[in-house]
């Protein structure tokens, strides 16, 4: 399977994380910025992406806090800013229990003042 097809896949199949901040950005809905869900670049699958502001939003759950997948994330993160891209993570807790928060990082990392 390639990567478009596993993309389509994945969007079928959010989290429901992934589904609570893709409510925010569907539809232009954040600040009227488009952020694609489930999105190829490169050799990897992007949670969200804003192409405009090279934002890449991931969501991690606790598979991600192992040593070995903490040096995944690690590579992956530099192979996206190496594509200019600034990544952006929250865990799966943070989405639950604090979006207000949430929210107001993601207006900071995108330059919204109000």
């Amino acid at each position: 399977m390639n990567n478009i097809d596993l993309a389509r896949r994945l969007r079928k199949n959010l989290t429901s994380q992934e589904r609570i901040l893709w409510q925010l950005f569907r539809n232009h809905n954040f600040y009227g910025y488009e952020i694609r869900r489930q999105s190829p670049i490169g050799k990897y699958i992007v949670d969200f992406v804003c192409r405009e502001k090279k934002i890449i939003i991931e969501i991690d759950g606790g598979q991600h806090n192992t040593p070995d997948n903490i040096l995944a994330d690690e590579q992956r993160t530099k192979y996206l800013e190496a594509k200019g891209y600034k990544v952006i993570r929250f865990w799966n807790n943070e989405i639950i229990k604090n979006i207000d928060g949430v929210y107001q990082k993601l207006k900071n990392e995108f330059g919204i003042i109000n």
